[in-house]
């Protein structure tokens, strides 16, 4: 199948254009994509979007993609040297709600090879984003025409899926590239995490944890006692820290090999404490809807396996 990213003879014209005025100079050099198939498209409920991550590390969404992911129409008139996309941004009713950046990006799409070593087109996947944020302040402000509504609202579809874990984060999960991150970007990370310096203790279990674990095992519990079975410590780093993001609980082991200090003394204020915060309150509701310590793992791991998904 041809990787033409544009539908119909004025778009597939538009492309030939641009590519020949630029005399398509340094083929050879041409970014290459090396993560990512068109079998396994970034899926946003029934969206399809064809992804790539390219060989500067660019996160990249197919031409066509982005415009079938917004419901564009695929007929209707044309203008010459203008892709469908194009036509749309430089609309009188868009165009006000568009960067002069964003359009610039736009009309200069991203030349590259797929793995399949064709050629094809396509946007950063922020574009997509800017793209729907454009659509949609448009209709709060009251100025789109009823048959622009459904593009309006796949946008909205769009920007809900985006929302929940970032467009870069699904790009990678979608292409692989996660499984491969280059231990820079993992450092990245873990830095936003882990605190450099170590953090003055301070309570951050609530007793409400520790009591719906110990109801649940049917241990007795006392308040004022900090005794507490040693399985204790491996559900809180099965339920608690490895809920964190992949690493940090590793980079938490090696900076308290001998479980001196707490891990939570070890976690950044801005970042790893909210973070911990959260799983834990989210871990606690689930114990207490939870009448045995196997339902609650069961709804532990429903709950985990939604949020991968989501």
């Amino acid at each position: 199948m041809s990787d033409d990213l544009f539908d119909g003879a004025a778009a597939r014209s538009a492309i030939a254009k641009k590519a020949a005025d630029a005399r398509w100079s340094g083929e050879k050099t041409l970014p290459r994509a090396v993560y990512g198939s068109a079998d396994a498209p970034l899926k946003i409920g029934r969206i399809d979007l064809p992804c790539y991550v390219l060989d500067d590390e660019r996160r990249v969404l197919t031409a066509s993609g982005v415009q079938f992911g917004m419901a564009i129409a695929q007929g209707g008139s044309m203008k010459k040297g203008l892709s469908r996309l194009e036509l749309f941004t430089s609309g009188k009713i868009i165009s006000p709600f568009v960067s002069s950046d964003l359009r610039e990006r736009v009309q200069n799409p991203i030349l590259f090879r797929t793995p399949a070593n064709g050629k094809a087109y396509g946007y950063e996947a922020e574009v997509l984003v800017e793209l729907c944020e454009a659509v949609l302040e448009a209709r709060q402000a009251g100025k789109l025409q009823a048959q622009q509504m459904p593009i309006a609202q796949q946008c909205e579809i769009l920007m809900r899926g985006f929302a929940r874990v970032g467009i870069v984060a699904l790009v990678d999960e979608a292409t692989g590239y996660e499984r491969v991150r280059k231990r820079g970007e993992l450092h990245q990370i873990l830095e936003a995490y882990i605190a450099k310096e170590l953090m003055p203790w301070s309570k951050r279990f609530p007793d409400s944890f520790y009591e719906e674990m110990f109801r649940l095992h049917s241990w007795p519990y006392d308040p004022k006692s900090v005794a507490r079975p040693g399985v204790v410590g491996k559900y809180t780093n099965k339920y608690i820290y490895e809920a964190l993001p992949d690493g940090v609980l590793e980079e938490l082991k090696a900076k308290n090999p001998d479980n001196k200090r707490r891990n939570h003394q070890y976690l950044t204020e801005d970042v790893g404490h909210p973070h911990l915060q959260r799983q834990i309150t989210a871990t606690t509701t689930l114990m207490r809807a939870s009448d045995t310590w196997p339902a609650f793992k069961k709804l532990f791991a429903a709950a985990q396996s939604r949020s991968r998904q989501e």
